[in-house]
C-alpha cells in the first residue's frame, strides 16, 4: 500500500488540507474560509467548533482531490496561527467562550496594570517576547476575568486552555490528549524559554490556573492517534505540530544557525535559526524556539512588519495608481533611475525593528521627476527596505552573518521586488518550487517523525534565484536616504 501524509494548516483566514507523497511532493490540496467575527469594538473572534468541521471536511475533500485512498493516510501534521487563544471544557471539549484571535487587543488594559507594576522586564526576561496583548497570556488572562464561571472550572481543573494547535490535537485525539509544541508554547508569553517549562511566576501574574495548561511535547513528537472523528477504520499517528511561521522556516530548509527567510504577505514575517542558545538581542527583534526537533532545542529572532502586500492594496483600493498588484513590476522597471523617492508605509505606525506606534506614513524626496511610475517603485522598495532593517538587526543581535534570504509568500512573484531585496541586502535571494510552506513544514516534521520521509526532503531545487547586481556606493547612500526618512517621522537615532 502506498503511504501519503497528511497536513493541515489551520490560517487566520481559513483552514487548507495538503497531501505528500514519500518524495516530499504536494498531491493535493483542499480549503475553507471561516468567518471573521468583528464586533464594534474591533475585537476579532473565530467560532472554534467551525474551525473543527473545516478541519474535517478539507481532510476529506484533499482525499479524493489526490485520488486516494483514505486508508493510504500514514502520519499526520498541524500548523496553526499561532498566538490566537480559547479555553473549553476538559470533559465535553465545548469551548466556553470563541476563539480569541492573534490580532484582536482586548488585553491591552490587562497588560498596561502589569507594566505599571513594572512586570514588563520579567516577562520579556523569560519569555524573550515583549508584553503585550498580542500574545495569548492577555487573552486566557481575559477570559478569566470575563466569562463567567471560567476561573472556578479552572480551580475544579475541568479546563482546558491553549493555542489553535492545542484544541485540534484535543479534538483529533477525542480529548485524550491536551498538547502543544515547544513553538507554540513559545508565543504564548506564558513559557520560559530558556529552562523550558510553563513559568509559575508568569502564569500567577496573569491569573491563569497552572492545571489548565497543554503539555509541551516535541514539534516532532507523539500527539497521539486520530480516527478524524470516526472516517478512518484504523487511527493514524499525529507527529508533527508547529507554529505556522515556525513551519514555513522548517519547510524552506532553514535547519542550521544563521539561516533566515521572510514570508511576504500583507505583513511579513522575518526568522532567524540562531541555534541552540536564546540570545536576547537589544535591537528591536524578539527572542522565540523555532522548535523542538529530533530531540533538540533550536531558537529564533523574528520581527514582524505590518505593511507589506497592505501597500500594494493601498495603491490599488485607496490612491488607485493601479487596478492589479500585477502591474507594479512594469510601472516600476519604467520609473526614472534617478529619482529620489521614498515611500515609509507607517499608516498605523511602525513595527519591527523600530517599534514606533505613533509614526506616521510619509512620502518624501519626491522631484519633479516623480509620477506614477517612481511612487509605485516606492511602494515596492520600502517592502524591501523594511525587510533589510529587520535582516541587519538580526545579523547584528546575534552576531552572525547572513549569507542568503529564503523568501515565500504572493509579492515573491514581482521579479523587480525580489531584485531590489537582493541588491539591498547584498545577499542572494532564494524562492521555493512550492507556496505551502507552513503546511509543508508541519508535514516534513511528522513524515520525519514518522521515519516515512527522510532528510532528502530539503534538497528540492529553488524555483528561482535573486543575485545582487547594485554597486556597493549606491547600496549605501539609498540605504541612508531610507533611514533619513525613517527618522523623520520616529524620532529615532541611527538603525536598529
Amino acid at each position: 500500500m502506498n503511504r501519503y501524509v497528511l497536513s493541515v494548516d489551520q490560517s487566520t483566514q481559513g483552514t487548507k488540507a495538503l497531501i505528500f507523497d514519500r518524495n516530499g511532493k504536494i498531491l493535493g490540496r483542499a480549503d475553507l474560509l471561516h468567518r471573521q467575527i468583528i464586533n464594534d469594538k474591533g475585537w476579532v473572534e473565530h467560532d472554534p467548533e467551525e474551525i473543527w468541521r473545516n478541519t474535517l471536511q478539507v481532510i476529506r475533500d484533499v482525499t479524493e482531490k489526490a485520488g486516494i485512498r483514505k486508508e493510504e493516510l500514514a502520519v499526520m501534521g498541524i500548523s496553526n496561527q499561532r498566538e490566537t487563544s480559547l479555553c473549553w471544557n476538559r470533559r465535553t471539549g465545548t469551548p466556553v467562550y470563541n476563539a480569541i484571535v492573534w490580532q484582536c487587543a482586548r488585553g491591552a488594559e490587562i497588560c498596561a496594570s502589569l507594566e505599571e507594576r513594572g512586570a514588563g522586564e520579567t516577562v520579556r526576561r523569560k519569555t524573550g517576547l515583549p508584553l503585550s496583548p498580542y500574545f495569548p497570556a492577555a487573552k486566557l488572562a481575559w477570559i478569566f476575568r470575563h466569562v463567567d464561571g471560567a476561573r472556578e472550572a479552572a480551580e475544579r481543573g475541568e479546563l482546558c486552555a491553549g493555542t489553535v494547535d492545542s484544541w485540534l490535537v484535543y479534538r483529533l485525539t477525542g480529548g485524550r490528549r491536551h498538547q502543544t509544541d515547544y513553538s507554540n508554547a513559545s508565543r504564548t508569553q506564558l513559557f520560559d524559554i530558556t529552562n523550558l517549562r510553563w513559568d509559575r511566576d508568569l502564569l500567577e501574574m496573569f491569573g491563569i490556573h497552572p492545571s489548565c495548561m497543554p503539555e509541551v511535547t516535541d514539534s516532532d513528537g507523539d500527539f497521539g492517534e486520530t480516527d478524524l472523528d470516526g472516517w478512518l477504520d484504523t487511527p493514524i499517528p499525529i507527529r508533527g505540530v508547529l507554529g505556522d511561521s515556525h513551519g514555513a522556516l522548517f519547510g524552506q530548509g532553514c535547519l542550521k544557525k544563521g539561516m533566515i527567510k521572510a514570508t511576504y504577505g500583507t505583513g511579513s514575517s522575518v526568522m532567524m535559526n540562531i541555534g541552540e542558545k536564546p540570545v536576547f538581542a537589544d535591537t528591536g527583534v524578539v527572542t522565540s524556539l523555532a522548535w523542538k526537533i529530533g530531540g533538540k532545542v533550536h531558537y529564533v529572532l523574528e520581527g514582524n512588519i505590518n505593511y507589506t502586500g497592505a501597500v500594494i492594496s493601498w495603491l490599488k483600493d485607496d490612491v488607485r495608481l493601479i487596478s492589479s498588484p500585477g502591474e507594479t513590476e512594469a510601472l516600476a522597471l519604467a520609473a526614472v533611475p534617478g529619482d529620489t523617492c521614498i515611500l515609509v508605509p507607517a499608516f498605523t505606525g511602525l513595527g519591527a525593528p523600530w517599534w514606533n506606534s505613533e509614526a506616521r506614513a510619509v512620502l518624501c524626496g519626491m522631484t519633479r521627476t516623480t509620477g506614477r511610475n517612481e511612487i509605485v517603485r516606492a511602494a515596492l522598495d520600502c517592502i524591501a527596505w523594511q525587510i533589510t532593517d529587520i535582516v541587519k538587526a538580526m545579523a547584528s543581535g546575534s552576531g552572525t552573518a547572513v549569507s542568503e534570504l529564503r523568501v515565500d509568500g504572493g509579492p515573491t512573484r514581482n521579479a523587480y521586488l525580489m531584485q531590489f531585496q537582493s541588491d539591498v541586502l547584498n545577499i542572494p535571494v532564494r524562492i521555493p518550487e512550492a507556496e505551502e510552506l507552513s503546511g509543508i513544514g508541519a508535514a516534513y516534521a511528522a513524515g520525519l517523525g514518522a521515519g516515512l520521509l527522510d532528510a532528502s526532503v530539503f534538497d528540492r531545487p529553488f524555483r528561482k534565484e535573486y543575485r545582487p547586481a547594485m554597486a556597493g556606493e549606491v547600496r549605501e547612500s539609498r540605504y541612508q536616504a531610507w533611514l533619513s526618512a525613517v527618522r523623520m517621522i520616529c524620532g529615532q537615532k541611527g538603525s536598529r
